[in-house]
């Protein structure tokens, strides 16, 4: 990361210098505008980030008290088990990853970051290697930038308000998309840590009572198998119900999340309240832990733009891209959708609203896709590992970027599959 972070800001200054002194005046004064303003804006970020992590944290602590993570954690043990080996399979990391999770496939993007700072802390409680990321992590994260969603409702509203006469169409080449860019960032995760090893230093003893801890919920049996096909029968009426009343069903989730947690509690015995202002506390702490990191990350990516270097590089590309499916109208969202989700929507926005391209174009399909079933590679890395103060990310980035760009690339061919006559 310390080598991409330089050469962000290396670049931008070369590029940004040099149209300066040829003949390009006003670039190095939007430059230091630009650095001002995405600095101010990773706070404000950080800060609007307090209330909702707060909130859900809060919720999440009425989850874990209540044994509501541990035993959806034993519902689906043997898929996280496969997926994430060095993790104990009721250890409370594996709840707050399956909430983040369901979270992210419901395309609750604010419910899903608290779940998975929780995810990332409880990871860090395994990590032998303080500061240093685990393939556990890397492989949570690099799932978590593939952008897994079933209803990404807010591209969905973005088409409605942009007069698509089917708005919601998009669902089956969103789902597509993230299954592939997800199935690859499963797959490709090992083959990358080869590359960048784990620190060989011998981590330090468990200690009897986590050694006990650990005895006991390993030794905690599974749930019947019953119990996990009415789960996989109840997840599959979800998915068809959110693809049929999309719109319907998005209003519903977060409400419905709250009681649902709230109810479990009171039947299980816990005390709601204090256990969620418990669970609240932490939210202002992590919101105040990843201003740094986001920083860092929000003023690279506004140099870049405001330097002139990333459109140069698009223009550099769409010669190459166009005849493979990616037309140049949509390469500038597909290039800065993993560096700025914010920016990625904005130009999103002006897509589909351009008269000359529109929602239901093969463009506005594509674009429409891409937004949908991808995620902010860079955001999450600051966001997640900013959390637990990880600097030594290993092959977090490599895995992110290629879940990114097998998601654009089965958004092109799932595309250009459906929609030839768009194009």
């Amino acid at each position: 990361m310390n080598r991409i972070f330089a050469a962000f800001l290396l670049i931008a200054f070369a590029t940004g210098a040099g149209r300066e002194l040829t003949g390009t005046p006003g670039v190095m004064m939007a430059m230091s505008k630009a650095v001002i303003d995405a600095s101010r804006a990773a706070v404000e970020l950080a800060l609007g980030l307090v209330g909702v992590m707060a909130f859900f944290l809060g919720l999440m602590k009425i989850a874990e008290q209540g044994g509501l993570l541990t035993g959806i954690a034993r519902l689906i043990a043997p898929l996280m088990r496969r997926l994430f080996p060095e993790v104990p399979p009721q250890h409370p990391a594996m709840g707050a990853m399956i909430m983040n999770f369901s979270a992210n496939l419901l395309g609750l993007g604010n419910a899903a970051t608290p779940f998975g700072i929780r995810a990332m802390q409880e990871l860090d409680r395994l990590n032998p290697h303080p500061g240093t990321a685990t393939d556990a992590m890397v492989r949570f994260l690099a799932i978590n930038t593939s952008g897994l969603a079933l209803l990404p409702t807010g591209v969905i509203a973005l088409r409605a308000a942009a007069g698509s006469s089917d708005p919601a169409a998009i669902l089956p080449t969103t789902l597509f998309a993230t299954t592939c860019a997800t199935l690859a960032a499963v797959f490709l995760t090992p083959l990358f840590a080869r590359f960048f090893p784990a620190p060989r230093i011998a981590p330090a003893p468990m200690s009897q009572p986590a050694q006990a801890q650990a005895d006991e919920e390993a030794a905690l049996a599974p749930l019947p198998r019953w119990a996990g096909w009415a789960a996989a029968l109840s997840f599959v009426a979800l998915i068809v119900a959110s693809v049929r009343y999309g719109q319907i069903v998005s209003a519903w989730i977060v409400p419905s999340l709250i009681v649902a947690f709230i109810v479990y509690g009171l039947t299980r015995g816990v005390a709601v309240y204090e256990s969620f202002v418990d669970g609240a506390k932490d939210g202002f702490q992590v919101a105040l832990r990843i201003i740094p990191y986001l920083v860092a990350i929000l003023a690279a990516t506004a140099l870049l733009r405001a330097s002139g270097a990333l459109p140069f590089f698009v223009a550099l590309l769409a010669p190459i891209t166009e005849p493979l499916g990616l037309p140049a109208e949509v390469l500038p969202m597909a290039i800065l959708r993993p560096l700025s989700g914010s920016g990625a929507f904005a130009l999103l926005a002006d897509l589909l609203k351009d008269p000359s391209v529109g929602p239901d174009s093969y463009a506005g399909w594509l674009a429409s896709t891409l937004q949908g079933s991808t995620e902010t590679t860079f955001y999450v890395l600051a966001v997640y590992f900013g959390a637990v103060g990880i600097k030594k990310m290993r092959h977090a980035i490599a895995a992110g970027l290629t879940a990114d760009l097998a998601g654009v690339a089965a958004a092109v061919f799932i595309c250009s599959w459906l929609y030839p006559g768009a194009a």
